[in-house]
């Protein structure tokens, strides 16, 4: 338990931790599952019940993608704290496994989707570089529905657990598949499995001996209604060259981008390009990369075009699922019904720049899967995020809007009725009466105010956004009796609006 004193100097972690899990949107136990840690732990650390390590603010700031934040915020608690504190007592680690000085000299991941089912195969050719014989290897298998609704995910999998039955986990070791591999679990929980390979079967044993090299294969399937969009290899021991490739029908018109992350930078887009290619009635995407850092992440993501032939018309994706799936908050969520917290400008500029980028990212995301002629624009609270930021695409240019603290402070005279569609409720339009012309309050990083006037469509575009920041939507400006209309008898998707 943290002493009266050791709690007081800790504030300045807690308070880190805290501010980095809004900024992701991620609940305790999400983080906790990213962690490797108990979500009681982390709860103790965060009410000031337990002194955090430097292991613990290690952990978390890989988990939250704070880009050292966190660790420096621990070294200034620890810089705090008396010199004859008490060590804090051991944290509930998840045990990691022993690799020695294990290397890998290749990592080839391959996805097969056939409409229903994914089937990942993972290739890895091991070195052993150490002075002990290697006589198993630590994998993960993880899935996440819903990466952008944590909550969302976790209910999903509480109800539907992944099992080990569907997955058919297979292993063999050598090129040729020449041994099967028993394989032992270390961790078994709904939507996330560790497990031990090991360098053995009912025939006997072959270790892998110091200066020896090895290709191991394994695979395993899951049903796309429990696996997301996206595929990730996470650089965990040294590796010369890395290889991925999604291999998709053709039929369902995919598209695929890649994105990397890594300790110490927000998610970036790959900095070579996807190699796409057609095969038969496949398409096939592949990406490698040369001599990437320890601990980076790289992620394939992907939409489908087309809706997969062998759904029939109930089981059809909703653009609303499409939406949710992409990470954007559903009308149903108290978070688009009340107004955003503002920022304290400029002592909050580090956290509205995030904030901003996050927004970035799933404008990317959300603009690969549908075309918007009119523009576009996303607020925080649409993807999970308490703050009163948005950005605005407006058509036909590159120029983005950034919105911090808006508020509109004078309508123009004149109005009209267009039809608005919202990717918090993405199945129906509805005719919305706005003003030609607005003026708007807002502030930039500085803490600086300004007035910006905007006018038609793109006073339209920051109008919408503007009520998400207060906690509105546009089915809260529709005409007494108006209700808005399903997506099938609207007929003006990928047009700008007329004036």
């Amino acid at each position: 338990m943290a002493t009266q004193d050791e709690a007081a100097n800790q504030d300045v972690f807690v308070g880190e931790l805290r501010r980095w899990r809004e900024v992701r949107g991620m609940s305790r136990t999400a983080v906790a599952v990213a962690m490797g840690y108990s979500r009681s732990y982390v709860s103790k650390v965060e009410s000031g019940h337990e002194r955090p390590s430097r292991e613990f603010a290690k952990a978390a700031d890989d988990a939250l993608n704070a880009g050292g934040a966190l660790r420096r915020a621990w070294r200034e608690h620890e810089a705090l704290r008396p010199a004859m504190a008490r060590p804090a007592p051991p944290a509930e680690r998840l045990p990691e496994p022993s690799t020695g000085s294990l290397f890998v000299e290749h990592d080839d991941a391959e996805l097969h989707y056939d409409g229903r089912v994914y089937r990942a195969v993972m290739r890895r050719r091991l070195v052993n570089n150490g002075a002990d014989p290697i006589t198993r290897y630590m994998i993960r298998i993880s899935v996440d529905r819903f990466p952008g609704d944590p909550d969302l995910s976790n209910a999903l999998y509480r109800d539907r657990p992944l099992t080990w039955d569907e997955l058919e986990l297979k292993a063999w070791y050598g090129i040729e598949r020449t041994e099967p591999m028993r394989w032992v679990a270390q961790h078994d929980r709904d939507a996330f499995k560790e497990v031990w390979l090991q360098f053995a079967n009912d025939s006997g044993h072959f270790p892998l001996y110091p200066g020896q090299s090895v290709w191991i294969e394994y695979e395993y399937t899951v049903r796309d209604d429990k696996w997301g969009n996206w595929f990730q290899r996470a650089i965990r021991l040294p590796t010369r060259l890395v290889s991925m490739r999604l291999d998709f029908p053709d039929h369902l018109d995919p598209a695929v981008w890649g994105l990397h992350t890594s300790m110490t930078a927000e998610s970036m887009p790959f900095r070579t390009a996807i190699d796409e290619q057609r095969s038969g009635t496949r398409r096939i995407f592949s990406w490698t990369t040369e001599d990437p850092p320890m601990h980076a992440r790289y992620r394939l993501e992907w939409h489908f075009r087309q809706r997969p032939a062998a759904l029939t018309e109930p089981e059809a994706e909703k653009p609303s699922q499409v939406m949710r799936s992409l990470g954007v908050v559903q009308s149903d969520d108290p978070i688009l019904h009340r107004p955003a917290r503002p920022f304290s400008l400029p002592a909050e500029a580090e956290d509205a720049k995030r904030v901003v980028a996050e927004l970035h990212s799933a404008a990317k995301r959300v603009a690969h899967a549908h075309t918007f002629g009119k523009g576009m624009g996303l607020a925080a609270n649409q993807i999970g995020i308490d703050r009163s930021a948005a950005i605005v695409f407006p058509p036909g240019t590159d120029d983005v809007i950034m919105l911090l603290n808006a508020r509109i402070i004078e309508n123009g005279e004149h109005h009209d009725e267009q039809y608005e569609g919202c990717l918090s409720f993405f199945d129906v339009r509805g005719l919305v009466p706005r003003p030609l012309v607005i003026h708007v309050e807002h502030q930039d990083l500085s803490g600086a105010r300004k007035i910006t006037i905007f006018e038609r469509g793109v006073a339209r575009l920051v109008a919408h956004e503007i009520d998400h920041l207060h906690g509105k939507l546009y089915t809260d400006r529709l005409p007494p009796g108006a209700e808005a209309i399903p997506i099938e008898q609207y007929g003006g998707s990928g047009i700008n609006w007329q004036y």
